[in-house]
């Protein structure tokens, strides 16, 4: 309320920024049960018409040079799973809508070869549209940064970039942690957000359902709004109006 009464009478320049994360997209007759992590095609379509029409899409790396846009809107998709190519990028195409895909490179190396992936190739990713499609970093290996030392973190986020630039793909050091983790003790997230600065992350991003403001008060705990798959649409747009469906 503080925030808002400030923006109201213009004492701040923190303007708002919903960004919301999602994962998998599949036709809704390939989706069985309840599975939270996957937004079917149709929803998504859905989401977006509503999205054209209500906000602007943008990347990470256009956030200092936007300040004239108003609603702004990130869209996150982490992993890249090959529906993301199959079913995602046809409709950021359709709506002319942008997206940042996060990238765990140790994950998309193991399921190159595989005939039966579900993750897109680093081929592949190359080839995404930059005009729709902003990559990103999502750890090497995949694992809790929480639950790891400082040094295997350190190292695996280099090997999460090593492996993007060998890859020539055009990245944003704009970090999202594997499960939304990350140290946040004392000295421990102290030291962990050092190394982040000296990795040369310009902001990381976790879950916490709700709206972030730019420029970032706490750039390495940026908040993303939980998209799940069953969500009805009434649910997705009160979330975008609040981040969250409970006060």
């Amino acid at each position: 309320m503080l925030r808002f009464v400030k923006r109201t009478l213009g004492f701040s320049s923190t303007e708002s920024v919903r960004i919301l994360m999602y994962h998998k997209v599949l036709p809704e007759k390939e989706i069985s049960g309840k599975d939270f992590l996957t937004v079917s095609a149709e929803d998504l379509e859905k989401q977006f018409q509503y999205i054209k029409n209500h906000y602007n899409t943008l990347f990470f790396n256009e956030l200092s040079t936007s300040s004239h846009l108003k609603a702004k809107l990130i869209l996150t998709f982490d992993d890249g799973y090959l529906n993301n190519l199959q079913y995602l990028v046809p409709l950021l195409e359709k709506y002319q809508l942008k997206s940042t895909i996060f990238i765990p490179t140790g994950l998309i190396q193991n399921n190159e070869t595989d005939k039966n992936r579900d993750m897109m190739t680093f081929e592949e990713i190359r080839s995404l549209n930059p005009e729709y499609v902003e990559i990103a970093l999502h750890s090497h290996s995949h694992k809790n940064y929480s639950q790891i030392s400082l040094q295997e973190a350190a190292d695996d986020l280099q090997e999460n970039i090593r492996n993007l630039e060998e890859k020539k793909i055009r990245f944003t050091k704009v970090l999202a942690y594997p499960y939304g983790k990350f140290p946040k003790k004392g000295e421990q997230k102290k030291n962990f957000f050092t190394m982040l600065e000296k990795a040369g992350i310009t902001s990381a991003v976790r879950i916490g359902n709700n709206i972030a403001y730019y420029p970032w008060k706490n750039k390495f705990e940026i908040k993303r709004i939980d998209i799940k798959g069953g969500d009805s649409f009434s649910v997705f747009k009160w979330k975008l109006r609040l981040g969250k469906i409970k006060l």
